[in-house]
């Protein structure tokens, strides 16, 4: 499996993770994003020692999508501070069972971190442990489908970054994700594993060098059920 490099220079590294693919090396041993991109810079550079590279943000291990990685410590300082200071916009595309009661808002809720079966759910404010998360949502389009009824495909915009956050907040706000074995309930009954359709779309921060503003796309694979919404031709 490969991640596609769509920008890269002696700062920075942008790259599309594919879904299924963790971040980082985890009790799996399965191939992850950080050590392929670690072998492609020793490979590109010539290098004999290990290289820098910082995971400024992550995806969860399903969700496919853009990602910056840091290629300096200078870089990593400054996009973890823009992400800090809410200067870093993070915008994701994804596909409900059903429809959102108005055709954009926003969520707010506290989110708690249930660490033994690594899930989070909505909690009242005062919570031990809980974390405001915020989100806000644009509805694009609704397909009505025979098995799965009406399917919505949503932009989503990131305020804040909570564990499994757009997964919890969708489902609690009864808009639950198409394929997510966790939080949806119809896919959580389903024997079979399957895809969540849940994509990192677009990222936009100040270049850690020349401070210009940056913006990198990717988009979601041409499968079901992506493939009915048309997303290229009809959004973007």
């Amino acid at each position: 499996m490969k991640a596609k490099i769509l920008f890269e220079d002696r700062n920075i590294i942008v790259v599309e993770k594919p879904p299924k693919m963790p971040c980082q090396s985890d009790k799996t041993l399965d191939e992850d994003l950080m050590s392929i991109l670690i072998n492609h810079c020793v490979e590109k550079e010539v290098l004999k020692e290990k290289p820098y590279l910082g995971l400024v943000h992550r995806l969860d291990r399903p969700v496919g999508g853009v990602l910056v990685l840091a290629k300096t410590k200078e870089a990593n300082r400054s996009l973890s501070k823009q992400i800090s200071e809410q200067g870093f916009l993070k915008e994701y595309l994804t596909i409900v069972c059903g429809k959102p009661s108005s055709p954009s808002g926003e969520f707010r809720d506290y989110l708690k971190k249930l660490i033994t079966i690594n899930m989070s759910k909505v909690v009242p404010q005062n919570t031990k442990g809980s974390k405001e998360a915020v989100l806000k949502y644009q509805l694009i389009d609704t397909v009505k489908t025979n098995e799965y009824g009406e399917l919505s495909l949503m932009s989503i915009s990131l305020e804040t970054g909570r564990h499994h956050q757009i997964r919890v907040q969708l489902s609690n706000g009864g808009i639950p994700i198409w394929g997510d074995n966790k939080y949806n309930k119809t896919f959580i009954k389903k024997k079979e594993w399957s895809q969540i359709s849940l994509w990192a779309h677009k990222l936009a921060f100040k270049h850690p060098d020349s401070n210009e503003l940056v913006t990198f796309y990717s988009y979601p694979y041409d499968e079901y059920p992506w493939n009915i919404f048309h997303i290229k031709k009809r959004w973007f």
